[in-house]
């Protein structure tokens, strides 16, 4: 019995043993607990970028709804200057012209009387300038009276000026007097695109009463950019002011350029006044009727700016880490205001001065939470 007894206390205290460095293992086991905002990155990590959080002037912008529009006094409707059947348009809507290239030939009755008139009055010019010739010889012979020598100057004078009215007629046309037919040619009055054909081969032009010009021409190495702002926002669209000009067809793209022109009356019906911008377009990129908007700097006030990759965001919360030293960086709440230009106001939760992480926070936060 007793050496049973024995046996049991031995069994009992090694068991105690055995619980007891259970228990330091397990102590020992457990990591000691950083502060909740804290996290660490091991030193050497690759893919973090930092960015000092700077005061600066954040612009409050004004967008203005546009459109482009050629300037008018760069755009020419041509119109046939004698009326006729078109035979042949020799251009197409967006074709490039050059100043003198023809847009299109008609065969005109206009021109045809136009050119017999002419020519007829050469050919009594020419009777008058011999009957003078005459009327000469015989004055000087004592064969007529004074009065006919005279008439037959008037008659001659008044003959050249036929031929010069018969002529500019013909030139008006844009034709050659003396190498016209009936076959008319309308030429481009001035280099630029062709914006609109408003004829087609077969069709009769009724020259100048025309409704329609046979084509529209216009330089479009200028535009100009349109939008309307409302009377109380007028403030902001000062002239000579920088404005951007962003267009749907282009995302992420803007031209500079400044106002040029401030509407002089407000619109009844909209309450707006016209801004306008001027914009250069040699590379022909920019295309009328386009539409997109204009950005104006309505007011400014300082703010810290910081990179959108600078912040995460969980639900409705947003944070950014800050580097603290010796590879730490607190996890920091923000109140995000408003989005500028890819950048992020930070309105609260970080000061100036401060060295915040602007890539690979996502690094830092898996490593807090591994």
């Amino acid at each position: 019995m007793k050496s049973a007894f024995l046996i049991l206390v031995v069994v009992f205290a090694l068991l105690g043993c055995g619980s007891g460095r259970s228990g330091d293992n397990s102590a020992a086991q457990t990591p000691k607990n950083d502060p909740a905002d804290t996290e660490i990155v091991a030193s050497g990590s690759k893919g973090l970028q930092t960015q000092v959080a700077r005061l600066t002037a954040i612009p409050e912008y004004l967008d203005l709804p546009a459109h482009i529009e050629p300037d008018p006094t760069r755009v020419v409707h041509v119109f046939a200057p004698a009326g006729g059947r078109i035979v042949e348009m020799k251009v197409r809507p967006w074709d490039h012209v050059e100043k003198g290239q023809t847009l299109a030939t008609l065969e005109s009755s206009d021109l045809a009387r136009a050119v017999a008139d002419y020519h007829k009055a050469r050919v009594d010019d020419q009777v008058k300038q011999k009957a003078l010739v005459r009327a000469q010889d015989l004055l000087e012979h004592k064969a007529i009276a004074e009065k006919d020598f005279e008439q037959a100057q008037d008659d001659a004078q008044q003959a050249q000026a036929e031929v010069q009215a018969a002529r500019e007629q013909v030139q008006v046309f844009g034709m050659d007097p003396d190498h016209a037919s009936t076959q008319l040619v309308v030429k481009a009055p001035r280099a630029g695109s062709v914006l609109d054909v408003g004829a087609a081969p077969g069709e009769f032009s009724q020259a100048l009463s025309a409704p329609a010009p046979l084509a529209t021409v216009a330089d479009v190495t200028t535009l100009w950019a349109l939008g309307d702002i409302y009377e109380q926002d007028l403030a902001a669209a000062k002239l000579g002011q920088d404005a951007q000009v962003t267009l749907n067809a282009y995302p992420g793209q803007h031209w500079s350029g400044h106002v040029s022109v401030v509407s002089g009356a407000v619109d009844p019906n909209t309450r707006t006044l016209r801004v306008r911008v001027v914009l250069p377009n040699s590379d022909g990129r920019i295309k009328p009727q386009m539409f997109g908007s204009i950005r104006l700097v309505k007011s400014s006030a300082p703010g810290i700016l910081l990179p959108a990759t600078a912040v995460i965001r969980e639900g409705s919360d947003a944070y950014v880490f800050v580097a603290k030293g010796n590879d730490r960086f607190e996890r920091r709440t923000v109140q995000i205001g408003r989005s500028v230009d890819g950048s992020l106001e930070i309105a609260g939760g970080v000061n100036a001065g401060e060295t915040i992480v602007t890539d690979g926070s996502l690094l830092l936060r898996s490593v807090g939470q591994d």
